[in-house]
């Protein structure tokens, strides 16, 4: 039972019921801000008052010496809780003494560890995390932000979480490198910013990770694919077949890259490659490998392209890549293009058309004076599918279109939608959208490959004939 829960039956009154996760694709619930210290949507801990004059008493006598970097961890840690205990003493509060020590221990956590962005991180409903400087903390929930009451102390005291987190990867924060992308010991994205870039203060961004990564059936749950779309993008992958994830940000693109990964058979050996370990393949055969930005003196530097090169190297069976931003569009055209089928990636774009044109334009970035024919020629030759995801108005994320890349017609590299999003079921009361991905009728180009391959794919999967009469506009 919670300390929460025993404090209220002391009281006289039920235990308060344990919050319910909700996924973070799923519809918004009744918001509402609870208790003093707690946020919308998430009732706040009944001690919340308590811990919150502790804490600020704890400040108030420790000052800056809780920034002394001359103490290690260990030694702050004891003067802290010994701090604590003597200011739990005088609050004379009604507690036990298990309640009292399990109160100096999330005290101390809350000041030495994250802050008061702690009980966000373990918040299995908070998809996301936001810190303005020491103004009020605004998180994610079901794809919606919502302004909570907690906020940091001070400035310091952010920017003494921000280099603890960023001194565990490696990485390093200061004037001279006022920027860094760095990640949790679960796998979480941070992303921090400091002044003189930051104007009012430090940046911190968190993009949490579920622990139990979501897998196709969460998926198929929360809406953003169906069963048929699920049995198409199984059969590409174990096919063989080159896709790229596409979408604008916080579309759910890693996750879908997720989830395609689950895909690969196990004896596959899969090479990884990113800016920030984000990726949770659970196949026994994975090598990852990282970026690394320059130091200091401007050396070091290992771009992603470096990486893609070395990867070659490597024997991979399959290369998959975090996302692709710059000049390793062509690097990893030419792979795909060189025998390295199976590779998947995800690329920011607004639409399966506007992926191509993002595409020739990072491949320019290469530094290739290249024709814009040759190019094409070579993204058609090597992309098979294109999975664009979207993320609605009622927070949800649907993949809006299943493409597969054709080839070319004269100078233009042709698409054909294999799954569209159907807008025409309108909206729910509850605001979510009725809609869903429908199959255009129209059979991919590759069927007849993967049918080589033995992987048969149901005719349902593409819908009838009268669906295939219907929805010839879905070639383009």
């Amino acid at each position: 039972m919670k300390l929460g829960d025993r404090m209220k039956q002391r009281e006289g009154g039920p235990a308060a019921p344990a919050a319910e996760a909700t996924p973070g694709h799923g519809p918004a619930p009744a918001l509402k801000l609870v208790l003093e210290g707690g946020d919308e949507g998430h009732p706040a801990d009944p001690l919340a008052g308590l811990k919150e004059r502790a804490s600020t008493a704890l400040f108030g006598r420790l000052g800056m010496r809780l920034f002394d970097a001359s103490l290690s961890e260990d030694q702050l840690r004891t003067f802290v809780v010994q701090e604590i205990s003597g200011i739990m003493r005088e609050e004379r509060a009604p507690l036990t003494a298990a309640e009292r020590q399990r109160l100096v221990e999330e005290i101390s956590d809350d000041v030495l560890g994250h802050g008061p962005i702690e009980r966000f991180l373990a918040d299995p409903t908070v998809t996301e995390v936001m810190v303005n400087s020491d103004q009020p903390i605004y998180v994610e929930r079901a794809g919606r932000l919502h302004r909570t009451t907690a906020r940091f102390v001070s400035q310091d005291h952010l920017r003494r979480v921000i280099e603890r987190i960023v001194s565990q990867v490696g990485r390093r924060i200061d004037e001279s490198s006022p920027m860094v992308d760095a990640r949790l010991p679960d796998g979480s994205r941070v992303n921090a910013v400091i002044p003189p870039l930051a104007v009012d203060g430090p940046i911190l961004t968190i993009r949490k990770f579920s622990k139990d990564p979501y897998q196709v059936a969460d998926l198929i749950g929360f809406g953003t694919m169906t069963a048929e779309m699920a049995t198409l993008l199984s059969a590409c992958v174990r096919g063989k077949l080159n896709i790229l994830v596409t979408g604008a940000t916080g579309t759910g693109k890693t996750t879908m890259l997720n989830v395609l990964s689950s895909f690969i058979p196990e004896d596959d050996r899969v090479v990884t490659i990113e800016d920030s370990v984000e990726l949770q393949l659970r196949q026994p055969h994975v090598v990852r490998l990282e970026s690394r930005p320059a130091n200091i003196e401007g050396k070091g530097l290992v771009a992603i392209r470096d990486l893609m090169r070395n990867a070659l190297r490597m024997r991979p069976d399959r290369i998959v890549v975090g996302e692709v931003r710059g000049g390793e569009a062509l690097d990893m055209l030419q792979a795909m293009n060189t025998g390295h089928d199976g590779s998947l990636s995800t690329v920011h774009a607004n639409s399966p058309r506007d992926t191509l044109a993002r595409i020739e334009t990072m491949v320019l970035m290469a530094g290739m004076d290249l024709p814009s024919r040759a190019i094409r020629e070579q993204v058609a030759s090597a992309l098979d599918l294109i999975v664009h995801v979207s993320r609605f108005r009622d927070g949800t994320r649907r993949i809006t279109h299943v493409t597969e890349v054709e080839g070319m017609e004269g100078d233009v590299v042709t698409l054909q939608d294999i799954f569209l999003f159907d807008y025409s079921a309108g909206v729910g009361p509850d605001g979510r959208f009725l809609g869903s991905a429908v199959p255009t009728g129209l059979r991919p180009r590759f069927a007849s490959r993967l049918a080589d391959l033995g992987i048969d794919l149901p005719a349902a999967v593409f819908g009838g004939t009268d669906v295939l009469a219907a929805n010839r506009r879905g070639r383009r």
